[in-house]
């Protein structure tokens, strides 16, 4: 793993930090880099380009570790009304959306596994309606347990609920399995959170080899994978593994996120593969962006030289 990359996320807790990255004009550019904008309208018209050019996409109203349970309803609304806004202009065929459980209240005392089910529910409910699905996004190792179960309620009502698991838990090879069923939609990502080495891979190619080995279980499965990855090696390889196991275009999709490599979303989707485009957007994008710059070292590198010519 990349030196930095962990300074780099404990500073994504750090508010002084969020109001010094917040007033900075360089910040904002890399923040519109990533986060097309903080309002739904913001969200929807990245989601028309997209569409346009014959990509897919997921949305995450970004939010993390809510505090209460109105803030936990209020992000239940926002996704809401975004499947309404979505709906309105045609785009719900074409989009789905992407729900982190601590948004939605995962993380509150006594009740927070049964709020955050419940809310997951009347999105799931909503998106239906909408002619959509719901992906579960998955968070640290701590949440993985609680978001599997919900998962599982889930699914007995809304079996299009999506997963996400990831490749850097020691874990994760033994959930693609119990997860490789047909109908079951499976996010596989390599994982964006600090993690203990008693649960996760620490080196690059330890989580190479983890993703690689679930890929393998996933495409050889007989649910519907989800492939999230920008690593050119790894698409190399999901793409010889979907021949190998007779997997026609259609039944496995590529994921990258919005701004990382818009290039060769577009060249896959014009090699007939289905790629879907994950956009993050509202104004708790700090969290977000702190991650992304931990993973993309020159980024990372301008980000920090900007921070010292500010101070």
């Amino acid at each position: 793993m990349s030196l930095l990359r962990q300074p780099i996320l404990l500073l994504a807790r750090s508010q002084g930090v969020k109001r010094l990255v917040s007033t900075m004009p360089v910040s904002s550019g890399i923040v519109t880099s990533y986060v097309p904008g903080e309002t739904t309208g913001s969200a929807v018209s990245a989601t028309q380009v997209l569409v346009d050019d014959g990509l897919r996409v997921t949305l995450d109203y970004l939010g993390e570790d809510t505090t209460d349970a109105a803030q936990a309803e209020a992000t239940v609304v926002a996704y809401k009304e975004l499947l309404a806004d979505l709906t309105a202009q045609g785009l719900a065929p074409h989009a789905e959306v992407s729900v982190k459980l601590s948004a939605i209240g995962q993380s509150l005392p006594d009740n927070g596994h049964k709020i955050a089910l419940e809310n997951a529910r009347d999105i799931c409910r909503a998106a239906r309606n909408a002619g959509t699905t719901v992906t579960l996004d998955m968070e640290d190792h701590t949440t993985t347990d609680s978001t599997l179960a919900i998962l599982r309620e889930l699914r007995k009502d809304f079996p299009e609920t999506g997963a996400v698991l990831q490749a850097m838990l020691h874990r994760t090879e033994a959930d693609c399995r119990a997860l490789a069923y047909e109908g079951s939609r499976v996010r596989l990502c390599k994982g964006a959170y600090m993690e203990p080495e008693d649960v996760a891979f620490q080196d690059r190619i330890d989580v190479d080899k983890s993703y690689v080995r679930c890929l393998k279980v996933l495409l050889g499965g007989q649910g519907y994978p989800m492939i999230a990855t920008h690593d050119p090696r790894m698409v190399q390889i999901a793409s010889s593994l979907a021949s190998r196991y007779g997997r026609q275009p259609g039944t496995y999709e590529f994921q990258m996120l919005y701004g990382i490599r818009p290039e060769e979303q577009k060249r896959l989707a014009a090699a007939g593969e289905t790629v879907r485009v994950y956009i993050p957007y509202g104004t708790e994008w700090y969290g977000y962006l702190m991650r992304r710059l931990a993973e993309k070292p020159q980024n990372l590198a301008f980000f920090v030289r900007s921070l010292v010519s500010k101070s």
